[in-house]
């Protein structure tokens, strides 16, 4: 059985909303050591996710176009649609959809939609590499366990 991504996910996200000046944003990720915070809208204590806002983003779409970050607000530049997955997917489903739709993190909701964490390309990379570090081990385990039960 496949690891579900729930057990991999950030699941103590930064969040703005659209009304969140870029500054602001780009500030949060400063203060919390991260490239990128989930835009949401919120609406009875339940966040849904609307978009992702990368560093990327924040230097391509304003510090190079010479814009004013801290005027301009989330909603004008995260363009491109939000892709979710469920907590329930497995890692392969998640590396599916990251490669079908070009992106390097993906929100996670529940079954109501509602935002339930982050996954970066890098978190599923580790969870996958553990157990090819487990099978590349083995040829040596198997030598170390010949040489101690048949010496030379």
């Amino acid at each position: 059985m496949q690891p579900r991504i729930q057990n991999t996910c950030v699941r103590d996200v930064i969040t703005v909303t659209r009304d969140t000046t870029v500054a602001a944003a780009a500030a949060l990720m400063r203060k919390h050591h991260i490239g990128a915070v989930v835009v949401v809208d919120e609406r009875d204590a339940t966040r849904k996710p609307r978009g992702i806002l990368t560093d990327r983003d924040v230097v391509v779409e304003v510090v190079a176009a010479g814009l004013d970050a801290k005027t301009m607000a989330v909603g004008e530049i995260v363009q491109r649609p939000v892709v979710t997955v469920p907590a329930s997917a497995a890692c392969a489903d998640v590396v599916r959809e990251m490669s079908i739709h070009g992106v390097r993190r993906l929100t996670v909701v529940d079954a109501d939609g509602a935002l339930a964490g982050i996954v970066s390309l890098d978190d599923v990379l580790l969870e996958l590499v553990g157990p090819l570090v487990a099978v590349g081990d083995l040829a040596l385990r198997e030598r170390r366990f010949e040489a101690t039960t048949r010496p030379a």
